[in-house]
């Protein structure tokens, strides 16, 4: 990742902190994770991510999902049947059924 990218990812985590302070919601944790992800990587993520528990939450097994792939696909796969499960909208459900079929070509 260039440095550009890092900086951005390291403003906009910081930016997620700073939100999480002034009001925390669950879905603002999730998407922090998500950029906590892109400057501290994946495996640090995933510690904070699973801490949410969302277990209602398609977009939080989505994000497991994405954070597993490429280090634990079969977990990977798993987080994501079980988003695509929880999913409501068609539109969702495509969006994750395209990660699943990704997952399964590798």
């Amino acid at each position: 990742m260039s440095g550009y990218n890092i900086e951005k990812w390291q403003n906009i985590l910081e930016l997620y902190n700073n939100l999480i302070i002034l009001e925390y919601s669950p879905i603002v944790a999730l998407n922090r994770t998500y950029a906590l992800s892109k400057v501290k990587g994946k495996q640090e993520a995933i510690v904070e991510a699973e801490k949410l528990n969302l277990s209602d939450n398609h977009f939080y097994f989505s994000l497991l999902g994405n954070l597993y792939s490429n280090y634990d696909n079969k977990t990977a796969l798993q987080h994501y049947k079980t988003a695509f499960g929880l999913a409501k909208s068609i539109s969702d459900k495509n969006s994750i059924r395209k990660n699943i079929q990704q997952l399964d070509l590798r």
